[in-house]
């Protein structure tokens, strides 16, 4: 049989009780600052509170926006944490991982409620699109200079071209490692282009938007109507030319391309200049510094 526990004097069953309902009044701020988007899962991680370490890791991730608890279990199943796991018993692989699985699995919802943590943790998403020709290449690498923008590196199965860096210009991957990234729901937005797949990281996009930067991304018009469905607060921005006549020239005057290629890349520069009516803002291509900097100025509109 067991021993009974030791019996506590008044003061100190006292003291406990005092000590118990200011840890349960601590963990509802927290719970209360996490819907609300003042604090950060990060920041509960890394805080030394003895509330924020003995909460349960499913009441931290119901606390988050959207967050409910199907969705809470099935990310924890998928990092080995048990329902009753505390934060303080949590690894330092166990935390990496459970952090990457929330900001991917971010419901698009969210990030229009954060609030005071949109603004203070997360980067605006700007997606620049336009008819090949138009200049977005140019564009885009010259706000990807200013240190608060970074221009995301699409994932391809086109082959390198002379000069073409991996992990520089594209990810160069085979069509089976693609397929199986579709296949893992790895993509923000994917399409086929000419034969070959493009796609962009849904987690590298959300690692540069929770670090604060503003990230780029120069897609085609099936990937920019993707984006906008998953992630509405994304702005869309269509870089036009001057005139379809200049257009057309520029098209022309590359000089690598057949006659048939050419009339392909007219019929779709004709489609893409059909939607510029879907997309947030339109640029128009006369001058590369002026729309580089009306660029800049809305990500601080």
């Amino acid at each position: 049989m067991k021993n009974p526990p030791p019996s506590l004097d008044p003061q100190t069953r006292r003291r406990n009780a005092e000590l118990a309902i200011a840890a349960r009044r601590e963990r509802s701020k927290i719970k209360s600052a996490l819907k609300e988007g003042s604090l950060s899962m990060r920041e509960i991680f890394d805080s030394s509170s003895a509330a924020a370490q003995r909460m349960r890791v499913i009441e931290l991730l119901t606390s988050l926006p959207q967050m409910g608890p199907l969705r809470a279990e099935s990310l924890m199943e998928k990092v080995g944490i048990s329902r009753t796991r505390r934060i303080a018993g949590l690894g330092v692989r166990q935390r990496r991982e459970l952090l990457t699985l929330v900001e991917r699995n971010i419901p698009s919802k969210m990030l229009s409620t954060l609030g005071a943590m949109s603004s203070a943790f997360y980067g605006r998403l700007f997606v620049i699109s336009g008819p090949g020709g138009v200049g977005k290449s140019t564009i885009t690498q010259e706000v990807a200079r200013f240190e608060d923008f970074f221009l995301s590196i699409s994932v391809t199965t086109r082959p390198p071209r002379d000069g073409e860096q991996d992990g520089v210009h594209y990810h160069f991957v085979t069509r089976a490692e693609f397929e199986a990234r579709i296949a893992n729901n790895e993509f923000m937005e994917w399409a086929e282009f000419a034969g070959n797949l493009y796609g962009t990281l849904e987690e590298d996009v959300q690692r540069h938007r929770l670090a604060g930067k503003h990230v780029l991304l120069e897609i085609e018009l099936q990937g920019a109507r993707q984006v906008k469905e998953v992630h509405p607060e994304a702005v869309l921005v269509f870089i036009s030319p001057p005139s379809w006549e200049e257009l057309e020239g520029r098209i022309r005057g590359r000089g690598s391309d057949s006659d048939e290629r050419i009339r392909e890349r007219l019929a779709i520069a004709q489609e893409e200049m059909a939607a510029a009516k879907e997309f947030d803002h339109v640029l128009v291509n006369s001058e590369v510094a002026q729309v580089v900097s009306r660029l800049v100025a809305l990500a601080t509109s």
